[in-house]
């Protein structure tokens, strides 16, 4: 009987392994929209900054787009109301509207998966 090729099919177990370990290795690709310099632009710009750097190290690209100076991406992406964040990358797209103050809203609506704490010792 000829061995196992490895293109064939994998198991339930072997894909969902497979998922789990790339889990933590995905890039966030996260695309912010505002509207110039605004006092809103600013706090939504510092809210998500200050979220993603807690929350997933150097495991993501910020793009910030202005509509008043890129308006073609602004259509290109059909953005509505601003600040709007959008989550290209990994699938599925997400689309956030607002100051992005709500640090649970942002990683829930997004499904976002925050890096894991680490582990503390504890004392005896």
């Amino acid at each position: 009987m000829p061995e196992k090729d490895k293109s064939e099919k994998k198991s339930a177990t072997e894909v969902i392994e497979e998922a789990l370990e790339r889990q933590g290795k995905e890039k966030y690709v996260l695309k912010l929209y505002i509207t110039g310099m605004t006092r809103r632009s600013q706090e939504a710009l510092r809210n998500i900054k200050k979220i993603i750097q807690e929350n997933f190290g150097d495991n993501y690209e910020l793009e910030v787009i202005d509509i008043y100076q890129q308006p073609s991406l602004a259509k290109r992406d059909q953005i509505i109301a601003v600040p709007t964040l959008i989550k290209k990358l990994p699938v599925p797209l997400r689309r956030i509207i607002g100051n992005l103050s709500q640090e649970d809203r942002i990683i829930l609506g997004l499904d976002l998966k925050p890096k894991p704490p680490p582990h503390t010792k504890k004392k005896s």
